[in-house]
């Protein structure tokens, strides 16, 4: 109750303070830590990572048609929205086949400069983040044959994704070279 004698604004000045008494405070602060992110995948029975920035599009694998006089890693032609998109077996560049049941391969649409081409992978594990101090710039033993497509690794959580870059695997004349 207010004392008849005390002015309002007195009066108002100790009910806040009053409540601020009785206040709880804000809840803890955590500091948002910088985040890495990659579209994840299998190649070879390893975990791989690509660069956001490095994948255009992630689609569900298009019918294609195939291509007389060219490497048996090319899969074939496909049709993206009104645009040529070739096809390469990633597994079968890298010398080994696709594993999996076809329903869960995908493409990896890579786009740079004038490339337009679609990886086909096993499988897609879906948009990973990663905090930005957990990279290290070795390579897992296991990535050991994709070394020079790789760019480091994050180790998150025990596990170890190693980052796999479309664009270093775009500049290698064998992969630009997909005539027999």
């Amino acid at each position: 109750m207010m004392d008849k004698n005390k002015k309002p604004f007195a009066a108002l000045i100790d009910m806040a303070n009053a409540s601020l008494q009785l206040a709880q405070g804000l809840p803890d602060q955590h500091e948002a830590s910088e985040t890495w992110t990659g579209v994840a995948f299998m190649l070879a029975g390893q975990t791989m990572v690509a660069p956001m920035d490095e994948v255009a599009e992630l689609m569900h694998l298009p019918s294609s048609t195939s291509m007389p006089g060219v490497q048996s890693w090319v899969a074939g032609i496909a049709n993206a929205r009104g645009r040529l998109l070739p096809l390469i077996d990633i597994e079968a560049f890298f010398g080994g086949h696709l594993s999996g049941n076809t329903k869960s391969r995908r493409v990896l649409a890579i786009e740079s400069n004038s490339l337009f081409v679609g990886l086909i992978v096993s499988e897609v594990i879906g948009m990973q983040h990663f905090p930005v101090d957990s990279f290290v710039s070795q390579i897992p033993r296991d990535a050991a044959s994709f070394v020079e497509y790789t760019t480091g690794a994050y180790v998150h959580e025990d596990k170890t994704w190693t980052v796999f870059s479309p664009f270093k695997l775009a500049m290698d004349r064998r992969f630009m070279n997909a005539a027999a």
